[in-house]
């Protein structure tokens, strides 16, 4: 659940709504898993415009740069990407409509001066390109500095020497 949307969540379980919520969170997840398989082609994309000087940097540069490299070249296409498989993955079991309900009647209470934003869709897809990304720099950094996971004669051979 975004962070704002934590109060209502507690609100509703306090309630006894646990089944309501737990349903909505598993729907948020399994929007963002179906919605990762879009990001191959994407990545594909990516490395093909990469320039010579782009290649030379992600391997000088070390730590995540590959990572950030990606994020920038692809992160407006994911978003595009994405956006409609979590809508239509959420818009199954109605998490769209009763979270944009819910937030809404709580945006309308007298009493509420931060409002929260109902856009579920957006929030989850923002949510699991960033997680993509954090994967992408566990790997990153595992290839960097483990040996053993430099699996291809490719990795190897990039990884296995500094460029000066």
């Amino acid at each position: 659940m975004p962070p704002d949307a934590k109060k209502v969540e507690n609100t509703l379980r306090d309630l006894g709504f646990n089944n309501m919520v737990d349903k909505a969170i598993l729907q948020i997840n399994r929007g963002a898993e179906d919605a990762a398989g879009y990001a191959k082609p994407i990545f594909a994309d990516a490395i093909k415009s990469m320039t010579l000087q782009d290649a030379i940097g992600l391997v000088k540069n070390g730590d995540t740069s590959a990572t950030h490299f990606f994020r920038e070249k692809t992160t407006e296409k994911l978003i595009a990407a994405f956006l409609p498989v979590i809508k239509s993955s959420l818009d199954k079991v109605q998490a769209t409509k009763y979270y944009g309900d819910v937030v809404n009647k709580y945006n309308n209470f007298p009493t509420t001066f931060k409002k929260i934003n109902p856009d579920l869709p957006s929030f989850v897809t923002g949510k699991a390109v960033d997680a993509l990304f954090d994967l992408v720099a566990k790997e990153e950094v595992n290839i960097r500095t483990n040996i053993a996971a430099r699996t291809s004669d490719i990795l190897k051979k990039v990884f296995g020497q500094k460029l000066n």
